[in-house]
């Protein structure tokens, strides 16, 4: 749907109960040494682009990820950011070439926005 909200995560909790997702799912295959060596350059050329394409949250807050401040707190893409959202494709193959579970999630209402900008949103879950 055009308004929803998307996040690329795993498909099962970490052991703190969180949906780890695609960039960190990626990063630590690279920090356990598991990827190739393409793979390892795709991670870093996309890293790269990523960075300079869009604000990490907590160089604006660092509080944003305060587990105890925002309790779960995670990223969702905005429907307007098409653009990034192209390149996670990348990301997920490498996942599933290590057989990593990685999904899609969408949702209009993911949670209490703790930050936002004009292509994403940091929000702590609703209470289930």
């Amino acid at each position: 749907m055009p308004n929803e909200y998307v996040r690329f995560q795993s498909a099962t909790p970490d052991q703190r109960g969180q949906f780890k997702g695609v960039f960190g799912l990626v990063n630590n295959l690279a920090r356990d040494g598991r990827l190739t060596a393409e793979e390892d350059r795709f991670r870093k050329a996309n890293n790269a682009w990523y960075d300079a394409a869009y604000t990490d949250p907590s160089t604006v807050d660092p509080s944003v990820y305060d587990q105890v401040v925002n309790p779960g707190a995670t990223a969702w893409f905005k429907p307007s950011a098409a653009h990034l959202i192209d390149r996670v494709a990348g990301y997920v193959a490498i996942l599933d070439a290590h057989g990593v579970d990685c999904r899609a999630v969408r949702s209009a209402d993911p949670g209490r926005v703790v930050y936002e900008d004009d292509v994403q949103v940091v929000v702590v879950p609703h209470a289930r």
